[in-house]
């Protein structure tokens, strides 16, 4: 594939005007949210917060009265510390899962974080989102530890998960021949042109 080839999915940096969809999305999808006003400070205010958004290329790219834009289909973020990227949410619309957007998303941070000069990516997640878990192990995530309890909604513990070194040639094949999957995964297949016109 080159890199014209139009993509379901497109990624692309966070906004301010994005915040009231992610805002909607992140009360969906997490028992604890964060507030609006949490991400208008993380977009406005931490230097050291990168976030992103994915779109649904076939949804217009529109808002409704309450701010909400129905091409937003998930979103995710890291903060930049020192050499290390840690990954502090990734969270895809209940009705866009299973389709590569929460891929899309990961290989974006991680490409992100490289190019940032990050050694290492590293994040936490709940030890009962096995899903979660298989995406970031394939990505080259191994767990590394474990917060008792870290979840303050149901005390649920936390596994810590970090890559190793993501600047490696080892690793950076790895990752190219993901990306490469993902991108023909995620392709916009062309009708078929008949030989008759």
């Amino acid at each position: 594939m080159n890199s014209s080839d139009e993509l379901m999915f497109y990624v692309e940096p966070m906004r301010q005007p994005d915040v009231p969809t992610v805002a909607a999305i992140e009360r969906r999808v997490f028992t604890m949210p964060w507030s609006s006003n949490a991400y208008g400070y993380e977009l406005r205010a931490n230097p050291l917060s990168h976030y992103f958004v994915a779109r649904a290329r076939s949804i217009e790219r529109r808002t409704d009265a309450q701010g909400i834009d129905p091409s937003i289909v998930g979103y995710g973020g890291f903060w930049m510390m020192h050499d290390e990227a840690h990954i502090c949410t990734l969270a895809v619309h209940p009705d866009w899962r299973r389709r590569g957007v929460g891929e899309l998303l990961l290989s974006t941070m991680i490409d992100t974080a490289a190019s940032l000069n990050a050694s290492v990516v590293t994040l936490e997640v709940r030890v009962s989102n096995v899903a979660a878990q298989k995406l970031y192990a394939k990505y080259g995530f191994e767990t590394v530890g474990l917060r008792k309890g870290y979840y303050s909604d149901n005390q649920e513990d936390a596994l810590i998960m970090t890559t190793g070194p993501i600047n490696t040639a080892e690793y950076r094949s790895r990752f190219n021949r993901l990306r490469r999957m993902l991108r023909q995964r995620l392709a916009v297949r062309q009708p078929e042109t008949s030989p008759h016109g």
